[in-house]
Parts: structure tokens; C-alpha cells; sequence
């Protein structure tokens, strides 16, 4: 990220030092489903784009070589599946969502194919995926703009439910709203929006976090996750009614299951499991 900017957002955030009230903060989090219910009840399947990107930026869904099952987490109204499904035929994705109405909207799509995919309501911060999915066998998850909607103490419960369906060696590939981006710096500017360091609450009653790859990196790895990579994304994108143009940043990464046993483990063990500099964090 370009200092300037970053000096620019820390003195923003700086300046947003109180938190909304208690009350409010537990209520939020109590009602994350239904206020995610709502949105997809007032937006039905309108809001999102296609993600037809994916693939491009996650080549281990293009690998077409052998069957894959694919666990695609907060899987909303399907603009992840369908163009990933249609994109390769060798796919099987375990989709879900903590929203019933969203998984009813993926189960209405003309392409919804049950032997092709499978989705599922599924609250994945405390049901156990064990109940949906086989221990050990999805290839590949997908957390796409999924954990910003899940307040931090609950990452790493979040994390292990995930861990126990994926196999040995299997990818993580992740993106979500980097820290500083320019949604965080309006929910600060805004005041009253704030519920903790980095979390903030939308007029709609949904939580978004925004993370720091330090913070991933150490949620990620002391669970039993290696780093492959993790970088910001910045995109400068322009409002042309207002005419205005804003800096968005991403967070971008990917993480494998270590096996455990394996020559990889001894090798961390043997480093007081630090890895070599890489650029990141």
C-alpha cells in the first residue's frame, strides 16, 4: 500500500475512538443471521455480480486433470458456483451459507445440479460441517468476503470446522477488505459504526472486519495452516455519477492444511516454526 495512504488512513482511524454501545454490539452479533436473511430478502439476487474472476485469480480452480470437491464457505446467492461450475467440469462444490433464504435462491437457480453441487444452511462459527460433508475431503475451500462477517472471536472456532473436512495438503484461497480500505475509512468518518478495533457494523444490521496480514497469517497458522501467499490488492474505482474515485484494498491469500507428521512439520519444528522473510506482514 502506497505510505501516503497508509499514514492518511491511520490518522483517520486514530480520530474513531469510541465503540457503539454494549447492548448494541451483543445484539448485532446475535442477529447476524437474520440481518443477513433480510438483506437477501430485499435484494434477492441483484446485489452481487457474478464472480467471474475467480479463476483468474485462484488457478487451482482451473486444474482440470482429476475430480475436485470444492467447499465454497458464505456461498450467498451462487455468484461463485455457477460460473465456476460452468468453467470446469471437474468440479463437485459443497456450498453454504448461515442465510436460508440465500441457500433457497442457489436451490431455485436453472443451474443448480445436484450432481454437480450441494448446498446447505449452515452456521459455520458453531455447526459442525462433519454433519454435511465427509471428514478429510474437500480438495479446495473458497472464503470469499465470508470471514469479514464473522466477528473475530469466532475466526478460529470458525477455522477449526473448516480444518476437519479438508484434507491433508488441501488449499485455503481467501480475499476479504483489507485494513485501511475505503469502506473502513467511511464507517469511521461516519462515526457509530465502530463495534471494535477493525470491525464495524452496516446500516443493515451486518457486520464487516477488515484484516491486517499480520492477523491473518496468525489465525491462519496457528491452526494448522501454512502461508503459500498473502498480499493487498488495490483497486482505485470511480463513482461516475459522483463523480468520485475511492481506494479499495483487498487482502488476497492462500493457505494449506499441514499434514500432520509430515517432513513439512519437522521442518517448522526445527525453525521455532518462523518462516523465512517473504515480504508479507
Amino acid at each position: 500500500m502506497n505510505s501516503d495512504l497508509e499514514q492518511k488512513a491511520k490518522s483517520i482511524l486514530d480520530k474513531d475512538t469510541e465503540n457503539i454501545p454494549l447492548f448494541w454490539q451483543n445484539k448485532y452479533r446475535i442477529d447476524a443471521a437474520k440481518n443477513w436473511d433480510l438483506f437477501y430478502k430485499r435484494n434477492t439476487t441483484k446485489f452481487f455480480k457474478d464472480r467471474h474472476w475467480i479463476g483468474r485469480e485462484f488457478d487451482e480452480l482451473n486444474e482440470t486433470t482429476k475430480q475436485k470437491k470444492v467447499l465454497e464457505l458464505g456461498c450467498g446467492v451462487g455468484n461463485f458456483i455457477f460460473p465456476v461450475l460452468e468453467a470446469n467440469p471437474s468440479l463437485f462444490i459443497y456450498a453454504c451459507d448461515f442465510s436460508k433464504r440465500a441457500i433457497e435462491f442457489v436451490k431455485s437457480h436453472p443451474q443448480y445440479d445436484e450432481s454437480r453441487c450441494h448446498a446447505f444452511v449452515v452456521d459455520l462459527t458453531k455447526d459442525d460441517l462433519v454433519q454435511h460433508i465427509e471428514p478429510e475431503t474437500i480438495d479446495l475451500a473458497s472464503a470469499v468476503f465470508v470471514f469479514s462477517a464473522i466477528p473475530p472471536e469466532k475466526h478460529a472456532d470458525t477455522l477449526r470446522n473448516i480444518k476437519k473436512v479438508m484434507k491433508p495438503n488441501s488449499i485455503v484461497c481467501f480475499r476479504d477488505y483489507g485494513i485501511y480500505d475505503a469502506a473502513q475509512l467511511k464507517f469511521s468518518n461516519a462515526k457509530n459504526h465502530k463495534l471494535e478495533e477493525n470491525l464495524y457494523i452496516r446500516q443493515d444490521g451486518t457486520m464487516s472486519y477488515f484484516f491486517s496480514i499480520e492477523y491473518l497469517r496468525t489465525l491462519f497458522e496457528s491452526e494448522g495452516f501454512k502461508t503459500i501467499s498473502a498480499e493487498f490488492i488495490q483497486r482505485e474505482t470511480t463513482n461516475q455519477a459522483k463523480q468520485l474515485s475511492v481506494d479499495r484494498l483487498f487482502l488476497q491469500a492462500k493457505f494449506h492444511k499441514v499434514q500432520t507428521g509430515s517432513n513439512e512439520d519437522s521442518d517448522d519444528a526445527k525453525t521455532n516454526g518462523k518462516e523465512s522473510s517473504d515480504g508479507f506482514g
